[in-house]
């Protein structure tokens, strides 16, 4: 899927779109999936959503990155579609397209991903599907449970884990001989002055990266 395509999509295929926001996030680590895209060094964030009462959304979202080379920019695009199945059960469907920048060769890890995300109450189970992941060819899938405990109107915490697993381990594989890996966290969130503040803990069972990691982070809203 071309970038030029989505992106069109993003902002002219909705006219009924209601509403709009803004959210600018400061993280200590960018982690994706438990593994980090900054080499460890904090990223500031930030996306741009439109929201309708259809059930269609898009949006834009972008962040700076690090691997080691001169690919420093993410900038990814996304369109779906969220509808409730029944009184209790919701879906939210779509696809995204995934960019990166700063390299002649940073054009070449770009993939798209279709996802399909299922909510009970304070329950999501999520699944997202790449079939030419970074780049590589290889279909890529993940699946995720999380499960959000209210305490208070300001104070939540989230726990979650998720499994990351290529479908062709001869064109890419997390680390040699594992095809896949696991990731898990646990994070308080706190609520405050128009602040939404985060803190938790988050490891995966990589050995070569996605360390134990202690994860700040720091968004802000606006609405339009």
């Amino acid at each position: 899927m071309k970038k030029s395509i989505l992106y069109t999509l993003c902002f002219c295929a909705f006219p009924t779109l209601a509403d709009t926001s803004i959210t600018v996030t400061g993280v200590s680590d960018y982690l994706f999936n438990g593994v980090s895209q900054t080499q460890e060094d904090p990223a500031i964030q930030a996306s741009f959503d439109w929201a309708g009462d259809t059930g269609w959304y898009a949006g834009v979202w972008g962040s700076n990155v690090d691997f080691g080379e001169d690919t420093n920019i993410e900038f990814d695009g996304y369109v779906g579609y969220s509808t409730a199945l029944n009184d209790v059960v919701n879906l939210d469907v779509g696809i995204a397209q995934y960019t990166y920048h700063g390299a002649d060769e940073s054009s070449s890890y770009n993939y798209a991903e279709a996802y399909a995300k299922f909510n009970y109450d304070n329950t999501n189970l999520n699944f997202w599907y790449a079939w030419d992941y970074f780049g590589t060819g290889a279909g890529h899938s993940i699946v995720m449970l999380t499960h959000n405990f209210p305490i208070n109107e300001a104070f939540s915490v989230d726990v979650g884990v998720d499994y990351s697993m290529s479908m062709d381990d001869d064109k890419w594989t997390w680390e040699e001989g594992d095809y896949g890996y696991m990731h898990w966290r646990i994070t308080g969130n706190y609520s405050i002055s128009g602040w939404d503040l985060s803190l938790g803990y988050e490891d995966t069972n990589l050995d070569t990266f996605g360390d134990s990691t202690i994860l700040f982070t720091a968004a802000r809203t606006f609405s339009f």
